[in-house]
């Protein structure tokens, strides 16, 4: 499995696992809507979670959480160009840009932003692929069943497991065939899956390094967790430390986190116990 990604022409390595953090700026987000959705209290956030040991920060200005209402393109231009601006012009910080839509891709990588993370994998804008691969920056493809709207309702599949890794394997041949030379898939826990498919998906992690490109894992605060232990997204950071550690048993690169400070921890004392 491929350990590193280019960024602007360096070697961003893999072989200690990242950790992503989450800015959301958003009204709607399910763990944190609304938090964030000013210019200054996004920037206070970026510094906090860059001070905590965050290696990649992942702007998103349209909400993804099951049954969010779409927001138009210029929306969520207007919510993330001016954080990107922001954060490029004042800080030392690697950019992932959260979107489906090539043209907020286009403009926030003209701005400076780094890595695109697609929750639609090229679907949802039938641009994205080939204009990733004409702007030469790191694509993170994640599978997703139906569209945020509707996709929690009674999602259901043959095998999970091989539905979802033959998706993403024809995914990396796709984006690998428009020219793009860095991707990282993402098996999109709650993305149209059900609880128990998100855990068997999790379970046959190790499986998905197959493909041979890195994995990114979106599980933080997620309701895989906060379901089965009966309790609010804002209790659920244990049970989230606990799949983080998992995740990277499994052979993840990249935790994609709310909780930055306790993600790195877990990746410290991974690391440790890999040495050993």
């Amino acid at each position: 499995m491929t350990k590193s990604i280019h960024i602007k022409d360096t070697v961003f390595s893999l072989e200690t696992p990242r950790v992503m953090g989450i800015l959301n700026v958003t009204p709607d987000s399910f763990s944190d809507g609304g938090k964030y959705n000013s210019l200054e209290a996004a920037f206070l956030q970026a510094e906090k979670m860059l001070s905590e040991g965050a290696d990649i920060l992942d702007i998103g200005g349209c909400s993804s959480r099951p049954g969010a209402a779409e927001v138009s393109t210029q929306e969520e231009l207007d919510r993330v160009m001016p954080v990107v601006e922001k954060l490029i012009s004042e800080m030392s910080v690697i950019l992932s840009v959260d979107t489906f839509r090539s043209i907020v891709a286009a403009e926030a990588i003209a701005a400076g932003a780094h890595i695109i993370n697609d929750i639609s994998a090229g679907d949802d804008d039938d641009k994205m692929i080939s204009t990733v691969a004409e702007l030469g920056v790191p694509y993170i493809a994640m599978h997703k069943k139906g569209l945020p709207k509707t996709m929690q309702n009674n999602p259901e599949y043959g095998d999970v497991v091989t539905e979802v890794f033959h998706y993403l394997e024809l995914k990396v041949k796709q984006c690998r065939d428009a020219g793009i030379k860095d991707i990282v898939i993402d098996l999109g826990y709650g993305f149209g899956k059900t609880i128990e498919h998100n855990y068997e998906l999790l379970k046959k992690l190790t499986e998905f390094q197959d493909i041979g490109v890195p994995i990114l894992t979106g599980v933080s605060r997620k309701s895989m967790i906060f379901r089965v232990l009966d309790i609010q997204a804002s209790e659920a950071l244990n049970g989230t430390t606990f799949l983080h550690a998992y995740a990277l048993q499994g052979g993840s690169s990249i935790l994609r986190v709310h909780d930055v400070k306790e993600a790195v921890e877990c990746v410290r004392l991974y690391s440790q116990l890999a040495k050993v």
